[in-house]
C-alpha cells in the first residue's frame, strides 16, 4: 500500500498493552481495519523487537498491510518490513534509504515546516507530524498542548507527500487533523491502550473517514 493510502496507522508500545501482547493488538488492530503498523516498543531490546518484529510480520504480510519500523533499519531489513520511520535525531532520510530495498518505504518525523521540507527534499514517501495535540507517549518536540491541526495545514502547503498526524490523537479529535491536510492519524494509546483495540480502530476508522473538504489551506469552519 501506498503512504498516501494510509488512513490509520497504529504505533506498537507493549508497556501500554496492559497484560496483552503486541502481536495481539496488532491481530485487533488489523481486524479493525488499519491501514498500516509501525513497530515501536521503546524500551526494549533490539533482539526483543526482532523477534516481537517476526511475528508482527507475519499478521501484517498475510492482512497486506504495510509495516514500518521505528529508527531501526537492521530490524526493518531483518524481518522484511516494507519500510522505517526516522526521527530528527536517528539516521537521516538519504541514509536510510541508501540502506534499504528501493521500493522500502521512509517515513520521518517532523514538526515544522523547515523540518517537513527538508525532509521531503531528502527523499521521505511521508511524514509524521506532531505531537498534534499534548501527549506524553510520542517522543517529538512539540509545545505540551501540541502544534495544533493549523501546522499540519502549514506543513501540507508545504510539500508534496503524504502526512500522518501523531500525539494525542482520538476519535473524538482526529477528524480536525485530516480535515487540515493530513492523510491519516497514527496513534499509539487509542488503541493499544483501549480495552478493546478492534473497536477502537474501527472507531478511529470512521473519524477520518469523511472529513469535511477543505483545502490545504487551513481548517473548515
Amino acid at each position: 500500500m501506498n503512504p498516501s493510502n494510509w488512513r490509520t496507522y497504529l504505533v506498537t508500545q507493549a508497556s501500554l498493552s496492559g497484560d496483552r501482547s503486541t502481536p495481539d493488538i496488532v491481530r485487533a488492530a488489523i481486524d479493525g481495519g488499519v491501514d498500516a503498523v509501525q513497530l515501536r516498543e521503546k524500551g526494549t531490546s533490539a533482539r526483543s523487537r526482532y523477534e516481537t518484529g517476526l511475528e508482527v510480520r507475519e499478521l501484517t504480510a498475510a492482512a497486506d498491510v504495510d509495516l514500518i519500523v521505528n529508527d531501526r533499519v537492521d530490524i526493518a531489513r531483518a524481518i522484511d518490513a516494507d519500510g522505517v520511520h526516522v526521527g530528527q535525531s536517528d539516521l537521516s532520510v538519504a541514509i536510510a534509504r541508501d540502506l534499504l530495498e528501493p521500493d522500502a518505504i521512509v517515513g520521518c518525523s517532523t514538526s515544522t515546516v523547515a523540518e517537513a521540507r527538508a525532509a521531503a527534499a531528502a527523499g521521505a514517501d511521508y511524514l509524521g507530524v506532531g505531537a498534534v495535540y499534548g501527549t506524553t507517549s510520542k517522543d517529538v518536540d512539540a509545545d505540551a498542548d501540541g502544534i495544533g491541526p493549523q501546522r499540519i495545514a502549514d506543513i501540507a502547503d508545504a510539500v508534496p507527500i503524504p502526512i500522518v498526524g501523531i500525539g494525542g490523537i482520538t476519535p473524538a479529535n482526529a477528524a480536525p487533523v485530516v480535515e487540515a491536510g493530513a492523510t491519516g492519524v497514527a496513534v499509539i494509546s487509542a488503541i493499544t491502550a483501549a480495552p478493546d483495540p478492534q473497536a477502537a480502530t474501527e472507531r478511529l476508522a470512521a473519524a477520518v473517514e469523511t472529513p469535511k473538504e477543505v483545502g490545504h489551506g487551513g481548517i473548515s469552519e
